[in-house]
């Protein structure tokens, strides 16, 4: 296990001299922090999206066509994908452009953009703050964790297979209960309408639109189910509406840099709205709630390796990781004990 150590993750730095590119787009936002989401913007437009619409004109044939398709792929669903899809997640909870500006551009990148990394147009922000930051991942939450053995591979293909087929569903059952009309209206509207583009799109060019859109759907949601399986794959039985024993913290990790400190999911669920650069404050703030609630929080791993870790059942590599704030476990099995308990499937309480 490690001691709390000093954190490496983002925080805000002002820049000694802004550019001029800078300061045209400063004209519009709300705050200078979310500079670097302009600089991903802008590598996303000047990169993935004039080859995507290459990859759809007749001026690539045979070998070439594949050619330029299988760097493209990769570079938008390996390289950028991750960036994108957490910083679309920061500008789902804070608005990143003044009134004026802000409606007509989040729907630009709703409607144009996410689908070239795929997310269909209105899903995430319907399902992720209509339904996930509500319910925390408990019960209602149609992605929730809680009724699976969350150290087992079947048990996450289960999840996974769940929602792919069934979480629309699901999901738009939830927010009708809930009489969010705005939100199931576009909801449904966004995803019916993806799918509706995508198979005519097959008729005007089928290579390009499996490519651009139809596998980077499927792969969205499989690294999205990955990913929210991770992040709430410790809960406190005994407590599943806490959110310092429902989620995790990875801290020190590179991931963070990139992925706008994703890796603070406890701060994340605790204050949704703050903004990624506050969060290794607020979480040194609130040290000693983490060590009271025996929070689980890792240093210098990310998701993907926790992931690995439970589906291999390797506590002992997870505790290798494990930050011991306070002296909050007794030993090294105490702290394993913990997490195989919190991994255990919880079974829902009849009504």
């Amino acid at each position: 296990m490690k001691s709390l150590s000093a954190l490496t993750d983002p925080t805000y730095a002002p820049k000694k001299e802004l550019s001029h590119y800078d300061r045209f787009w400063l004209q519009f936002m709300n705050d200078k922090r979310d500079l670097p989401f302009v600089y991903l913007l802008t590598f996303i437009h000047l990169t993935v999206v004039p080859v995507a619409a290459l990859l759809l004109t007749p001026l690539l044939k045979g070998w070439i066509w594949w050619a330029v398709a299988l760097p493209y792929f990769y570079i938008a669903q390996f390289y950028f994908k991750g960036r994108f899809g957490l910083m679309f997640h920061c500008l789902c909870h804070r608005k990143m452009f003044k009134p004026a500006y802000q409606q007509a551009i989040h729907n630009y990148i709703t409607w144009i953009i996410c689908p070239l990394f795929g997310h269909a147009p209105e899903g995430y922000f319907s399902h992720h703050l209509g339904m996930h930051h509500v319910e925390n991942n408990n019960e209602a939450d149609a992605s929730s964790t809680m009724a699976y053995q969350r150290d087992s591979l079947r048990s996450f293909f289960a999840y996974f297979f769940n929602f792919l087929f069934l979480g629309f569903k699901q999901t738009f059952q939830y927010l009708f209960r809930k009489k969010r009309k705005k939100l199931y209206t576009r909801f449904t509207f966004g995803e019916w309408l993806f799918i509706f583009f995508c198979i005519g799109m097959c008729f005007v060019h089928l290579k390009a639109t499996l490519v651009i859109w139809v596998i980077p759907f499927f792969f969205a949601r499989f690294v999205m189910m990955l990913g929210n399986w991770t992040q709430h794959s410790f809960i406190d039985h005994s407590d599943p509406e806490n959110l310092y024993t429902n989620s995790i913290n990875c801290i020190n990790t590179p991931y963070n840099k990139v992925c706008w400190n994703d890796g603070y999911h406890i701060i994340h669920h605790l204050r949704p709205g703050m903004h990624y650069t506050d969060m290794p404050a607020e979480f040194l703030k609130r040290a000693d709630e983490f060590a009271a609630n025996k929070a689980i929080v890792f240093d210098g791993i990310h998701y993907l390796h926790i992931f690995i870790y439970l589906m291999t059942k390797q506590y002992n590599k997870l505790a290798d990781n494990l930050v011991n704030i306070n002296d909050m476990f007794e030993s090294r099995d105490a702290a394993i004990k913990l997490m195989k308990q919190r991994t255990k499937k919880i079974v829902a309480q009849a009504a």
